[in-house]
C-alpha cells in the first residue's frame, strides 16, 4: 500500500469522526471534519499534482482552519487531512480511496490528479456515496457517467469541445490566408489523449483539414525526438499535442532543438504552468495550449495574490482557480446542509448555486464548464483565447520562431 501521511491542520485531533453510515446524531458529535485524498507525489503525474492539486488543497485547508473550520449547524469544525501517495497509478489510487472509506472513515474526499485516475476511482467514490468534484478530468463520457453516478460533478468539459475550439482557431487563420490545411498531431495513449485527439479529428474533418501525421505514444515516454522529427518531416502548418506535463516540456524542447517551427504550435497540460514559462522564457511566445486566464479579471488577480501568499508559489493558468472554486462549492454545500451526511451534501451540490472565485457555479446535469479552453502565451502571460466569445478573450497570434538560448 502507498505511504500514508496525516496532516492535521487544526491543532490537536479530538477523537476523530464517526463511522461510515453512522446515525446523524453521532456524526454531529464529530470534533473535526476528516477529509482524505490520494495525490501523485511520485511517478509521471507528480509534476501536475505538485503544480495544481497540492498547493490548492493546502491553501484551502490552511484558510478554512485559520477561520476556525467549516460551520456545521453553528459549530465550526476544523479540517483534518489524510493523504496517500498513489504513485501515479490508477490501481494505487483505487486502493487508497477504498482505505480512506473503510479504514480511515473520512467524511469527505478530494480528488486525485488527472483524467485517468479520476475515472478509475469514480466507482469507489460512488460506492461509498462521496461527493466527487472532478476538477482535473476531461472526458466526453461526462454526460453518461453523470447519469450513472449522481455524486459525480465535472468541471472541465469533454475532449470534443477542446478539439472543436482549437480547430475553430485554425479555421480562422486558414481563412485569413495565414496557414494551410496540413496538421500534425501526437497524443498520449490514455483517456485524456484519446478523448481530445478524437475530438480534434472530428473537428478537423468537419472543417476540411488534413492530418499529415497522427501518432499516439505510451504514458511514460521520455524520448520525443522520433515524434518531433517525423512531424517535422510531414511539413505541417500546425502541430498539436495532447500531452501531460513531462511530455509537454519534452516536446517543446525537442521542437526547439530540431528547429521545428510550424506557424501554430499547441501542446497540452503543462503549457499553462509557471514552470513552462520559467523553462522556455521568450520561447513561450505564441505557444498555445490547454487553459488560459483573463489577466485583468479582478477575481483572477485576487486569487493569484492569495495563492502566492498561502502556497508560496504561482498558480497555473488553467486548473488551480477551478480546483479552489470546487472546494468552495464543497464547503458551502456542507454548511447549507448543516450536516456531514454525504447524501444531503450531494443533494445541495446538485440543486444549489455557489458564489466562488471562478464566479457563479451551478451544475447542469452535474457539469460546469465555463472555462478557458485554449490559451496562448503573449507578452509573458498565458491569456485565454478561446472560446472567442468569452469576455476578455485575446486575439490569436501566429507563433514566432524559436530563439537561440
Amino acid at each position: 500500500m502507498s505511504d500514508r501521511r496525516h496532516f492535521v491542520r487544526a491543532g490537536a485531533v479530538l477523537g476523530g469522526t464517526a463511522a461510515l453510515g453512522a446515525p446523524a446524531v453521532l456524526r454531529a458529535q464529530a470534533s473535526t471534519i476528516k477529509i482524505g485524498y490520494s495525490s501523485s507525489k511520485t511517478g509521471p503525474n507528480a509534476g501536475g499534482t505538485a503544480t495544481q492539486n497540492t498547493p490548492v488543497y493546502n491553501m484551502w485547508v490552511k484558510e478554512v482552519n485559520a477561520a476556525g473550520g467549516i460551520n456545521v449547524k453553528g459549530r465550526k469544525l476544523p479540517v483534518e487531512v489524510v493523504e496517500y501517495d498513489d504513485r501515479s497509478s490508477s490501481e494505487e489510487a483505487v486502493r487508497a480511496y477504498e482505505r480512506l472509506a473503510t479504514q480511515d472513515k473520512v467524511d469527505f474526499v478530494l480528488t486525485p490528479w488527472g483524467t485517468a485516475l479520476n475515472l478509475a476511482v469514480a466507482p469507489t467514490l460512488n460506492k461509498y456515496n462521496y461527493p466527487h468534484l472532478a476538477v482535473s478530468a476531461i472526458s466526453d463520457l461526462a454526460p453518461q457517467l453523470a447519469k450513472r453516478w449522481r455524486n459525480l460533478f465535472f468541471h472541465q468539459g469533454g475532449g470534443t469541445m477542446y478539439g472543436e475550439q482549437l480547430v475553430e482557431i485554425l479555421e480562422v487563420q486558414r481563412k485569413a490566408g495565414l496557414i494551410g490545411k496540413r496538421l500534425a498531431m501526437v497524443s498520449i495513449a490514455d483517456a485524456f489523449g484519446v478523448d481530445l485527439s478524437g475530438g480534434a479529428r472530428k473537428a478537423a474533418a468537419k472543417h476540411g483539414f488534413q492530418f499529415v501525421y497522427d501518432k499516439t505514444y505510451p504514458v511514460g515516454t521520455q524520448d520525443m525526438s522520433p515524434l518531433i522529427n517525423d512531424a517535422k518531416g510531414a511539413n505541417p502548418d500546425a502541430f498539436i499535442a495532447f500531452s501531460y506535463p513531462p511530455d509537454t516540456i519534452a516536446l517543446t524542447e525537442q521542437a526547439r532543438v530540431s528547429s521545428f517551427n510550424p506557424k501554430v504550435f499547441y501542446v497540452g497540460i503543462g503549457t499553462a504552468f509557471p514552470m513552462y514559462k520559467k523553462r522556455f522564457g521568450p520561447n513561450t511566445e505564441g505557444v498555445m495550449g490547454v487553459g488560459g486566464v483573463q489577466v485583468d479579471n479582478p477575481r483572477w488577480t485576487a486569487f493569484y495574490k492569495k495563492h502566492v501568499e498561502l502556497s508560496g508559489q504561482e498558480p497555473d493558468r488553467f486548473s488551480n482557480i477551478t480546483i479552489y472554486s470546487s472546494l468552495q462549492v464543497l464547503q458551502q454545500a456542507i454548511e447549507r446542509a448543516g450536516t456531514l451526511d454525504r447524501a444531503a451534501v450531494i443533494a445541495e451540490i446538485n440543486k444549489g448555486s455557489f458564489e466562488t472565485t471562478n464566479g457563479t457555479i451551478k451544475y447542469t446535469d452535474q457539469q460546469w464548464s465555463d472555462i478557458w479552453i485554449v490559451g496562448q502565451w503573449q507578452d509573458g502571460e498565458f491569456h485565454g483565447v478561446a472560446p472567442a466569445s468569452k469576455p476578455g478573450a485575446r486575439k490569436v497570434q501566429l507563433k514566432t520562431a524559436w530563439k537561440a538560448v
